[in-house]
């Protein structure tokens, strides 16, 4: 039968070269860990030393059960401390977000993790209807999403806000909205309802609509949508995020307008469950550093 006190004598004896070592180390008799070894290798059906009067060598067997032993109790220290939620650097973190926030906070995250190797990440890009699905389902611990959410069976706070960027070909000098319908409108999952935010506060005398701009195509995929503007196929609004993560920044241009409004997200996790620290962790630091980049430091919303 497996028994991992077993493993935990023959890795003392590996490392301390001696039986009667290992035995005041583990506070046993010496017999104690000669049984325990000689358990195991029953236990394996091989011999893991080469016996050499008082001394030993390991065989191959034995080299390898020791590292086998290392691990085991390495993934065992790993799942422990996973268990403790207010652990802040060890554990697994299940996150769902839209491209617009994970193409910045998905990098963010993998720098935390290999500062912490004890921690793991799993996150999953996602339109904010899966997230919502997926968390009530127990797939993701907590997921962000663009629009406050009213559920029964979810929590739901406000996390983080970033700015709207009206976004036009580098080439484009243009600064009015009659200019803007010109080049026409490149829509994404959430352009729309972004583009019209924006366009309303700062032109409000002659903007009725989303549908008075001709539509130049259409991507489900965020981070590309710069791609199209960036050859000079329309225009489209972004949050600062995408335009700081894409690739095509130096193709494209900023318009600045006096009116500034924002991409608010929010936090949902299910009712009744405890978000371990973490989670907290992970996106406070995240938030404190874009308020550094970004804005100073100003009013936070309430944490999770």
């Amino acid at each position: 039968m497996f028994n991992a006190q077993y493993f935990r004598t023959f890795i003392t004896l590996v490392e301390t070269g001696s039986f009667t070592r290992t035995a005041r180390h583990l506070e046993m008799t010496q017999p104690g860990v000669s049984q325990h070894v000689r358990k195991l290798e029953q236990y394996l059906d091989k011999s893991l030393l080469e016996r050499q009067g008082r001394r030993f060598a390991l065989t191959e067997a034995g080299r390898r059960a020791y590292d086998y032993g290392l691990r085991l109790f390495a993934e065992h220290e790993q799942f422990r401390h996973s268990l403790d939620d207010d652990a802040l650097d060890t554990g697994e973190c299940r996150i769902a977000s839209p491209g617009s926030v994970g193409l910045m906070f998905y990098p963010y995250i993998l720098g935390q993790q290999q500062m912490s190797p004890g921690l793991t990440v799993s996150y999953s890009f996602a339109f904010s209807h899966e997230i919502v699905s997926d968390v009530l389902a127990g797939r993701h611990d907590l997921g962000i999403v663009t629009e406050p959410i009213r559920h029964p069976e979810l929590n739901c706070s406000l996390w983080h806000q970033e700015p709207l960027c009206l976004v036009v070909p580098a080439d484009f000098a243009g600064t009015t909205l009659t200019e803007l319908m010109g080049i026409g409108f490149i829509n994404y999952s959430d352009g729309v309802n972004l583009a019209g935010a924006l366009l309303r506060s700062n032109f409000p005398d002659e903007f009725r609509s989303m549908t008075q701009f001709r539509r130049q195509g259409f991507t489900n995929e965020v981070g590309m949508v710069l791609d199209a503007v960036a050859r000079g196929l329309g225009f489209t609004v972004v949050s600062r995020l995408v335009l700081e993560t894409s690739p095509w920044q130096r193709q494209v241009k900023e318009v600045d307008l006096p009116v500034a409004e924002h991409e608010t997200l929010h936090l949902v996790s299910r009712a009744g469950t405890t978000i371990p620290r973490r989670y907290e962790r992970l996106l406070e630091g995240f938030r404190e550093q874009r308020m550094r980049e970004r804005f100073g430091y100003g009013e936070l919303a309430s944490p999770l």
